[in-house]
């Protein structure tokens, strides 16, 4: 815990909060004062976070699947229902799947596009007038293949590369409104990578690989990549606006 708590007072909805890059980021608003409403799929996961946490008073549950326009509105106003209103949003949501080009199918494309690029989208419409009238902002969570573009995962760069320009265009859109920025991630140390690591032929040579990508030669936290979100979403980022932040340890420097 830092000395400072920037985010006392304030209203925080997590999507994609029960695990992960967004448990560490649900972890680190409360250390620095925030209430925080918990987004995530399965009801049981976020109650098992809210759980382990224990401070009931400065955590709300909400649950829902971001599956479309009306789901991911469902999520905001449980979250506002229960928060009271909304500061800021962070899109955390996501799901990642390798697959080759030639085995890719529809299911495979609407999922990964549907939850990472969609949601993002209808969670952040849904929230506006909320972070509009609370002078808040929107942290986004792309990734370093929506920078770039990595195999075999071309429908998950694709869907991350539709959400870094999609906070470019609304930070011009939405500008005077809300604050909105991108945090884009390389290889985190998290259960994602780990199921895609058990996936894969060769469990510890893909892992080796995904630390190797980083010129630092290890792939990040996720309390590291909490830290940027908190940065882009606190008062010290007043000025930042449409900002695409890389954590990802030099990677994408070296492309």
């Amino acid at each position: 815990m830092t000395g400072e708590q920037p985010f006392v007072g304030k209203r925080v909805l997590v999507t994609g909060g029960a695990r992960g890059i967004g448990a560490a980021t649900v972890r680190r608003f409360l250390e620095e004062g925030a209430t925080v409403a918990v987004g995530a799929r399965r009801s049981a996961s976020v109650d098992a976070l809210c759980h382990e946490l224990g401070d009931e008073a400065r955590v709300i549950s909400a649950p829902g699947a971001l599956e479309d326009r009306s789901s991911c509105a469902a999520v905001v106003e449980t979250a506002v229902a229960g928060l009271g209103w909304l500061d800021i949003l962070v899109n955390a949501a996501g799901v990642f799947e390798e697959m080759p080009f030639e085995a890719i199918n529809q299911a495979h494309w609407e999922t990964t596009f549907k939850v990472n690029a969609a949601g993002t989208f209808f969670t952040l419409q849904a929230a506006l007038p909320h972070l509009e009238a609370a002078v808040g902002n929107a942290v986004n969570l792309g990734s370093d293949a929506g920078l770039i573009g990595f195999p075999p995962s071309s429908v998950y760069s694709g869907a991350k590369a539709a959400v870094v320009n999609l906070t470019r265009a609304l930070a011009l859109e939405l500008a005077g409104r809300i604050r909105i920025n991108c945090v884009c991630p390389g290889n985190v140390a998290t259960d994602m990578i780990n199921a895609a690591a058990e996936a894969s032929s060769n469990r510890e040579a893909y892992l080796a690989a995904a630390r190797d990508r980083a010129p630092m030669g290890r792939m990040a936290l996720p309390e590291e990549v909490a830290d940027a979100i908190l940065y882009l979403a606190s008062p010290r980022a007043s000025f930042t606006h449409g900002a695409i932040l890389s954590v990802d340890g030099g990677g994408v420097c070296g492309f």
